[in-house]
């Protein structure tokens, strides 16, 4: 029902303020919602039409892994912590499996693996729902907005923009594209654990209770581990670290899956032709829910509403009396939970304006690589599964939002100024 409103509420506010423009005089608003309207639904179907080879590809190895067993040894790997956050979980479940996967490629910023892998993850889930029809279950609301907080390790494309970015302004070798992958850590890590406390109080989880907290901190520790060795290296040097080891983790998953089939004697083509089969089905399914938030995001845009609500913003800001320096990369974090290209577009102008070593500049890096485009998640991963109804999912997820935004801010301002 959230979504629902939020749905209609993009539309209203849209549709009002383009009639209100419109008498003022501006007779080509109309015009430009119109043509919002229509490429909202142009990209949905594009987009889903672009992750239906991403899909069948890591379905497909999924389910060589899962007739190889090597689904339920990661599944039994992760038990310790995915228990406390998901005890409807079965231990040894495939879900458990699935989620470990997404979570490290998320981690590792592996975005083309992350998605497919999610949606599997959500497909089991699914078989233990036993919400009414439609309904999103307590397991699929944590996942979901453990998702939408969007935690990496390394924001290897804002870093790859910002280098571009550098030579294009004329920066020499001093310039360090990679300085920002520290705060970014701690920004998405504290938006993570925003969004975790926020379902774990709705869900009633024993908080308090040593074995919830103690795999927590124990993921905290693994972090700050790995964070304070790349920091000990140039900061080229551990983005391109991350990088490699981002991509020879999932090759060795892929060689892994392949090799224990093998062994097992599975018949390793024809399972990755049944998961690959089930991933294009899922890609398919979820265009009429991701045309949907599409069309109301860029109508949304097209209206100007969010312009007026920037400047509403830095109004108030101003009549507080508070530094107004952060407000140009304000907008990449608004724009963020909307549309992830359209935050990249706005990251870049900032970064073209102000200067991409200024604060402004790396302030909406930072942003840009620490959030999440929580609407397009919602749409995306409930659709996979048809659930309509997402609860809890959308307050606690703009929740996570929300502190990762204001920390930004914050530790922009401790460590950037």
């Amino acid at each position: 029902m959230a979504l629902n409103w939020a749905w209609v509420g993009l539309f209203t506010v849209a549709f009002a303020t383009a009639f209100v423009r419109w008498l003022l005089g501006e007779h080509t608003i109309l015009q430009a919602l119109l043509t919002a309207l229509f490429d909202g639904a142009r990209s949905g179907f594009e987009i889903s039409l672009g992750l239906a080879g991403v899909m069948a590809l890591w379905l497909g190895l999924m389910r060589v892994g899962e007739r190889a067993g090597m689904i339920e040894l990661l599944a039994r790997a992760a038990g310790p912590l995915l228990r406390r956050l998901f005890p409807e979980v079965p231990q040894g479940h495939p879900a458990q499996g699935a989620m470990t996967m997404n979570i490290s490629a998320n981690l590792l910023g592996l975005d083309n693996a992350a998605t497919p892998l999610g949606l599997k993850a959500m497909r089991e889930l699914q078989t233990l729902n036993k919400e009414p029809e439609g309904t999103a279950s307590h397991a699929q609301i944590m996942f979901v907005v453990m998702n939408t907080a969007g935690l990496t390790l390394i924001p290897t494309s804002v870093i790859a923009i910002r280098q571009s970015i550098a030579l294009k302004q004329g920066l020499g070798a001093e310039f360090n594209a990679a300085d920002i992958f520290l705060p970014t850590l701690l920004v998405t890590f504290t938006a993570l654990l925003a969004g975790v406390l926020a379902v774990a109080v709705c869900q009633r989880l024993p908080l308090w209770r040593a074995r919830f907290l103690l795999p927590l901190l124990a993921v905290g520790g693994l972090l700050a581990a790995a964070v304070t060795a790349l920091a000990r290296l140039p900061a080229d040097e551990a983005a391109r670290i991350a990088g490699a080891t981002g991509a020879g983790v999932i090759l060795g998953v892929v060689a892994l899956f392949l090799l224990a089939g093998a062994w097992r004697r599975v018949n390793v083509f024809d399972a990755f032709i049944d998961g690959a089969k089930e991933g294009f089905g899922v890609a398919i399914q979820i265009v009429p829910y991701l045309i949907a938030i599409l069309i109301a995001i860029g109508v949304f845009r097209a209206a100007g509403c969010m312009d007026f609500l920037m400047s509403g913003i830095g109004a108030g800001v101003a009549a507080l009396g508070f530094d107004t320096d952060f407000l140009p990369a304000l907008p990449v974090g608004l724009m963020k939970i909307l549309s992830g290209s359209g935050a990249r577009g706005l990251m870049i102008d900032v970064m073209q304006t102000h200067g991409v070593d200024s604060f402004a500049g790396r302030l909406a890096a930072i942003v840009q690589g620490s959030t999440e485009t929580t609407f397009y998640v919602l749409a995306v991963y409930f659709g996979s599964v048809g659930v309509k109804h997402a609860r809890y999912a959308l307050g606690c997820a703009l929740l996570a939002d929300a502190v990762g935004l204001i920390a930004a801010i914050g530790i922009g301002y401790a460590m950037l100024r």
